[in-house]
């Protein structure tokens, strides 16, 4: 900490020096005679709501002179509402680079003013594009971190509602918020974030959330399933919030994390809630039988392929008579990676183009992958069949879990036939049971282990709220 010096000079020395005024043409050094005193401001242009600055600036230059401490000057003329007194040099340069502004003066002493009029480049609030609803709010977060606060505020107005702020980064000072419910959140739950947060050791959250994720969590790199739910929807931010979770938001990023997480938490939506009972019912378990064929579809398939006899009679039909020139284990694996070829592809298509030639190229490649004697039909369907049920549920980590794990399940088949599938399912259960949550304090197989019927039920049966 370095405290401000008595000596008027000497603080807009350090400052005008720190700040490098000379060297950024958006760092602006603003002096204005008042009577016989002076003041000096320093702020970031663009980060700064100018209307309100000139305003300002208009009542300063309006005053006879300055009163003899920084205190009384904050008492009886600082018009605008959010300012304050601090004495910590470093703290102010951080929020100047934060868009605030600094304001000291010729009779201030040790002290100057903080006055947070910033503002900051935003786009509009919009659904997100990858978690829409058929009914309900419309809006989402954006990377404005105070407007992504506001949206939440205007959800839950309660005062046990706690945004808690921090810092991290040594460069980048990214702003973070901790929220949750005092009255509803575990308390060690909270304190351990809390810490982890205040404690990383980072030069810079570069990738936002990614960044964060990878310094606060442990992550063992053989087990793909994700420890973290991410959301851009403000409604549902609320509803964990309200169920005893805690959110992390972090400024320029519009999506928030949510802990703890178990597995089963991917396999609820918002469109549950905005739907009658008995539609989200239906949803839910059209949603986990779908989750669960997603894993298990192409390994069962290439096991009756492989092994005829386990087939029965009724269900042969779905398996190929011909198994064309390429063997069906690597016809299975060339579909996985053309399908991301293909998602990859349709991500860097300007958007007018995008689903057309999305649609185009899986069709011309899918007949004549065909007609080559590539693929057989029958692989085509079932991977057509994984590629959109992928899109069941908005977790991009999930889905490659599901993607890394399908693979592991063929392979093992390919190479150890029954046994190796067998092996396999018994991998996957042993991943997600010892796949650890945030603070390893809540199972990830909650409400499995520990048991909870009744949050068990709640996961299939969307239940009619009490009022």
């Amino acid at each position: 900490m370095r405290e401000l010096s008595e000596k008027y000079e000497e603080n807009v020395r350090f400052f005008e020096e720190t700040l490098r005024v000379k060297d950024n043409f958006d760092v602006i050094k603003k002096v204005l005679r008042i009577g016989s005193d002076e003041i000096t401001l320093f702020y970031v242009d663009g980060l700064i709501k100018d209307g309100a600055m000139q305003k300002l600036f208009i009542y300063l230059l309006s005053l006879q002179g300055l009163p003899k401490t920084a205190e009384g000057f904050l008492r009886g003329h600082m018009p605008y509402v959010e300012a304050d007194l601090s004495g910590d040099g470093d703290m102010m340069l951080q929020m100047v680079l934060s868009g605030a502004t600094v304001l000291l003066g010729s009779t201030f002493g040790r002290e100057g003013l903080i006055v947070d009029a910033r503002t900051y480049p935003a786009r509009e609030t919009a659904e997100p594009e990858n978690d829409r609803v058929m009914r309900g709010a419309r809006d989402g977060f954006v990377e404005t971190l105070i407007f992504n606060t506001a949206l939440i505020r205007r959800r839950i107005r309660d005062v046990t509602l706690t945004m808690s702020y921090h810092t991290a980064g040594t460069s980048s000072k990214s702003d973070i918020v901790v929220a949750y419910m005092a009255d509803r959140a575990d308390p060690k739950l909270v304190q351990y974030i809390t810490e982890k947060v205040d404690s990383l050791q980072a030069d810079a959250l570069t990738m936002g959330h990614e960044s964060l994720a990878e310094s606060l969590i442990k992550t063992h790199w053989y087990n793909p399933f994700p420890k973290i739910r991410y959301t851009e929807r403000p409604d549902t931010t609320a509803a964990h919030l309200l169920e005893g979770s805690v959110v992390i938001l972090l400024d320029n990023s519009p999506s928030v994390m949510i802990l703890p997480t178990s597995i089963f938490t991917f396999l609820q939506e918002t469109n549950d809630f905005y739907l009658p009972p008995l539609t989200g019912t239906y949803l839910r378990v059209v949603r986990h039988a779908v989750f669960w064929l997603t894993l298990f579809l192409t390994p069962l398939f290439f096991l009756g392929v492989v092994n005829p006899g386990l087939v029965p009679e009724w269900l042969a039909f779905a398996f190929p008579t011909e198994r064309g020139k390429v063997p069906v284990y690597l016809q299975l694996l060339l579909a996985e990676f053309v399908i991301d070829g293909l998602r990859m592809a349709s991500m860097n298509t300007p958007d007018m183009l995008a689903n057309s030639l999305s649609v185009v190229g899986g069709l011309i490649l899918g007949e004549f992958a065909v007609s080559a004697g590539w693929l057989i039909p029958e692989v085509i369907l079932y991977m057509s069949f994984v590629a959109i049920a992928n899109f069941t549920q908005t977790s991009f980590e999930l889905g490659y879990a599901l993607k890394f794990l399908r693979i592991l399940l063929l392979t093992l088949t390919a190479f150890f036939n029954v046994w190796g599938f067998l092996a396999g399912v018994v991998l996957i259960v042993i991943l997600i049971a010892t796949n650890k949550t945030v603070n390893g304090g809540h199972s990830y197989l909650y409400p499995l282990i520990p048991f909870s019927g009744r949050a068990l039920l709640s996961l299939f049966i969307r239940r009619k709220k009490r009022h």
